[in-house]
């Protein structure tokens, strides 16, 4: 029970579960006055060296009043925060305010002395450095800006934990002691080492999940059958390599033996260390299950028991409890509701699932939410994907169930490393942590492909997560500006995965086809068409083709320097010449193997033999004697799956499709890849501005927030802020009767635009609304009476007199700050055609110069700025720049919540931006900028 603090209230928004170096988990949270007898338990458990390195002297045990002191806080001027696993402290810090003379003292002074004490069992797992960033978040909320801290010198392990943070830091030396002062902004550099910290924990958290040494499959049935049962054997089939327990409280006490495997009625009577619990027994059983792993040191939990977030509210808080439980001891958890994982890694052979084969071993990562999804894929791999054929195997499988604790962002951190995964799958129902998520496939992209199906689901059950308000499209389109490549079926998931997993990245978009079939050859050749790509004119090689006729064409192709992949099309053929499948796949794989820097793929019609033989087992595939018998019960209209054959050492496998589609479906998704990493390894800069007032700026937005807590900008507070930025608009004159409109035009300078601007009529010149190159005044009254006739008085339409901008083309510049996805600045061309078509491109702020090219290019109208049917060209760089100015803008003030330019017309020189709206409100939470935790219940 948390009590009170002397002057605020507890801060739980303090509370935090974080992964530790390990992949351990552990609490941290404020420390209170109920915790004396913890505190005092902690600092017996602690070396007198670490004590010595504390106090700078002996200090064997502590008086009351340090208990006191260290217990009581004010949660302001002094803090404390422990770390706990099991409910018991592991390390403790805590900072004190001082002033310039290093004394005690409160706001406004900005620094605090800072203190960690470890206990010895922990040290070296990472958890000072967590609570490091966690002290370091709460004195920033504090007003503090700095912290200073002693350290003896053979203190070398603390002195690390201060100078890896990566904050910028003074060092000095006086008295025997190490004085160390350091800023607590985040720098580029402690971002990064944040980020690198992350990066190794929650990989270790997965791979100790992926690699244990022993499992207890706690739900073990006496019978055949059920879920635990089947698992074990499951377990036992795959040759899992470590050591395996089955676990039921039912069995009887002289049970020792369940189908070979040690039998034991509790986790606690297994004598050795237990790595893996996979958890089958009901939900209500479940916790008690937690708490006997736990306390036996158990390091992760696979969950298949159903009865969770999936069933309902009392199942969401069941949920939550649960993950709260398992974090209290240090464990993660894969599930509920889970269908389980496997590791193909002959150092492990794990297939803790209910999926009754061990897949294939090979290199491509699997990771579903649904188990339902998870036995698609695994399927579709099995049986060369409903059609597309060949032995390509798994490295990873995780099928999550609920997701409640591990998710896609950890297991994407876990396979940016992994030796053992050239290419990653996944199946999304939702993102959680689009931000997160975007960064880390980002990374992981520029690594290895990552192939994604996103449903349109929403957050997991019993997450505490911000939403995002993004569409679906926009999701999807920040996904791929990512480096993911974004597909919409398990189909389409399966044909590219095959294709990046055996073929080399294609240079370019020209692609060369050849086959015995001139009217697949133009089927391709027409898809090639529809995807963006550049075809050859098809070659074709008559049904009459020889093995050594379709050696000899793929040879001279893959030669070709105008040629970045080749496509070759095979049907039945019927004669002395026809060569048979394994001849035929043997001269593809050696014209190929001969030019391994361009992919190769095949569109076969009924040749079952041929897509086998293309199949042979390389190094995505088992040998020979490891290969299942092939399978006679197929579903109808699928290949039975083929016995693999032996290739040469290191060949690369050629990847065999029913259909042209879907074998150029996914050569253009491997064309956009390839690209996205050449421009990925330059990715541009955040360009400067001088003329850019961030002072002004800010000083301007904290006065108009002083108002209230959100509000949109009038007319004149709009331009004043724009115009901080470099953004000029063109002055509209409100004119609520012809006599006003009459000297707002002569103001301005005729010739001038007319418009009504009611919500229903503005951007809307379809309507009727706006008159151009108003000429004089008498040209002006008319206009006035005729918007008035056609749609109402002047209070309802709301007309404005505004000068009359050079002709071009009429665009949209809007950037919105999402909760979830943060800031995003989206561009396309103004009207309704592009709103009813959703034309509209995407990138995440901050937007770099080359990402502001690629924005403008990226909408499917983009042909009307570059002079379409001889019109002239527009000034796509001024484009640019303002582009770059408003991702400055939002960027530079997170308060800055929503901006719209509209229209902005793009002449052949220069732009007007001829509306505009911006509205502010306090900033939403940057939770990638804070210190590392996970999600919290």
């Amino acid at each position: 029970m948390q009590s009170a603090s002397d002057r605020h209230e507890y801060p739980a928004h303090w509370e935090a579960d974080v992964v530790l170096r390990d992949g351990g988990t552990a609490r941290i949270r404020p420390i209170t006055v109920d915790d004396a007898e913890r505190l005092v338990s902690f600092y017996e458990q602690v070396s007198d060296e670490s004590k010595y390195y504390r106090f700078f002297a002996p200090y064997p045990r502590l008086s009351d009043k340090d208990v006191h002191r260290f217990t009581h806080h004010d949660f302001v001027d002094r803090v404390g925060l422990a770390a706990t696993v099991g409910g018991e402290f592991i390390a403790t810090v805590r900072y004190d305010r001082i002033g310039a003379d290093g004394m005690a003292a409160s706001a406004p002074a900005d620094e605090a002395e800072v203190a960690f004490l470890v206990q010895d069992a922990h040290q070296g797992r990472g958890v000072a450095s967590a609570l490091l960033e966690h002290i370091a978040a709460v004195a920033r909320e504090r007003d503090i800006r700095r912290f200073a801290a002693e350290v003896l010198p053979a203190n070398n392990k603390m002195i690390k934990v201060f100078t890896d943070a990566g904050y910028t830091q003074k060092r000095s030396f006086e008295d025997g002691v190490v004085h160390l002062e350091f800023g607590l902004e985040p720098t580029e550099r402690s971002v990064a080492v944040q980020r690198a910290r992350e990066q190794r924990a929650e990989a270790h958290s997965v791979g100790r999940l992926l690699a244990p040494g022993s499992v207890a499959v706690v739900g073990t049935g006496r019978s055949p059958g059920g879920v635990g049962r089947s698992v074990l054997g499951n377990l036992r089939e795959a040759g899992f390599t470590g050591r395996l327990y089955a676990v039921n409280k039912a069995f009887p006490e002289d049970l020792k033996e369940l189908d070979g495997v040690p039998a034991h009625r509790s986790v606690r009577d297994i004598a050795e260390p237990v790595d893996l619990a996979v958890v089958a027994v009901p939900a209500e059983q479940v916790p008690e299950a937690v708490t006997e792993c736990g306390e036996h040191g158990v390091q992760g939990l696979v969950v298949l028991s159903a009865g969770y977030a999936e069933s309902g509210p009392d199942g969401r808080e069941r949920q939550r409890e649960l993950v709260r439980h398992a974090r209290a001891y240090g464990m993660r958890i894969i599930g509920p509701n889970a269908f389980g994982v496997i590791n193909t890694s002959p150092e492990v052979r794990l297939n803790a699932s209910l999926a009754p084969e061990m897949p294939r071993p090979g290199r491509i990562g699997l990771f579903a939410q649904s188990g339902a999804i998870g036995i698609a894929l695994l399927s579709r791999l099995h049986r060369r994907g409903g059609g597309v054929t060949g032995v390509t195997g798994v490295s990873t499988f995780i099928s999550s169930g609920n997701r409640a604790d591990v998710s896609g962002n950890d297991v994407l951190q876990y396979w940016y490393d992994d030796p053992d995964t050239d290419v990653a799958l996944m199946y999304l129902e939702s993102i959680g942590n689009p931000r997160k998520f975007t960064r880390l496939a980002r990374r992981t992209a520029a690594a290895k492909p990552l192939v994604v199906v996103q449903g349109a689901g929403s957050a997991p059950q019993g997450h505490a997560v911000r939403a995002t308000r993004l569409p679906h499209a926009t999701v999807s389109a920040l996904l791929r500006q990512a480096g993911v490549i974004r597909v919409d079926t398990i189909t389409e998931l399966v044909d590219a995965g095959l294709l990046l997993a055996r073929q080399p990245l294609p240079t370019g978009p020209r692609v060369a086809i050849l086959g015995n079939s001139e009217s697949l050859g133009l089927l391709t050749y027409d898809a090639c068409l529809s995807e963006g790509l550049r075809p050859l004119p098809p070659l074709d090689l008559t049904t009459e083709a020889s093995a050594r006729d379709f050696h000899a064409a793929l040879a001279r192709a893959l030669a070709d320097e105008t040629c970045d992949a080749v496509v070759v099309t095979a049907i039945p053929a019927i004669g002395e010449r026809s060569p048979g499948d394994a001849e035929l796949a043997e001269a593809l794989r050696s014209a190929a193997a001969a030019a391994p820097a361009k992919p190769v793929l095949v569109v076969h019609v009924e040749l079952g033999g041929l897509a086998m033989a293309l199949s042979a087992a390389t190094s995505t595939a088992p040998r020979a004697e490891a290969a299942p018998r092939a399978r006679t019960d197929a579903p109808e209209g699928e290949q039975p799956v083929p016995t693999a054959v032996e290739a040469p050492e290191g060949a690369h496998l050629i990847p065999a499709y029913p259909a042209a589609e879907r074998a150029v479906r996914a050569l253009a998704e491997a064309v956009k890849y390839a690209q996205w990493r050449r421009e990925a390894a330059d990715a541009g800069k955040v360009p400067e501005y001088e003329d850019i007032d961030e002072k002004g700026a800010a000083e301007l937005i904290g006065g108009l927030l002083a108002r209230g807590q959100g509000l949109t900008l009038g007319t004149d507070e709009t331009c004043e802020l724009l115009g901080r930025y470099g953004i000029r608009t063109r002055r509209a004159i409100p004119a609520p009767t012809p006599d006003e409109a009459a000297r707002a035009a002569a103001a301005l300078g005729y010739p001038v635009a007319l418009k009504a601007t009611a919500p229903h009529l503005r951007h809307r010149a379809d309507l009727g609304g706006v008159r151009l190159d108003v000429a004089d005044a008498e040209q002006l009254r008319r206009s006035y009476a005729e918007l008035t006739g056609l749609f109402g008085k002047p209070e309802e339409i709301r007309p404005v007199v505004q000068a009359m901008a050079p002709r071009g083309v009429d665009t949209v510049v809007r950037a919105v700050i999402d909760p979830a996805a943060g800031a995003v600045l989206s561009f396309g061309l103004a009207g309704a055609a592009s709103q009813l078509l959703g034309d509209m491109a995407h990138r995440l702020v901050p937007v770099t110069d080359r990402e502001a090219t690629s924005l403008i290019r990226s909408i499917r109208t983009a042909p009307l700025l570059f002079g379409w049917r001889g019109s002239t060209p527009v000034d796509t760089a001024a484009l640019e720049e303002l582009l770059l100015r408003v991702s400055r803008l939002v960027d530079d003030h997170p308060e800055v919540v929503a901006v719209t330019l509209e229209p902005v017309v793009v002449a052949p020189h220069g732009l007007s931006v001829l509306g505009a709206s911006v509205r502010l409100a306090p900033p939403p939470a940057r939770d990638d900028l804070g210190p590392r935790t996970l999600p919290t219940y």
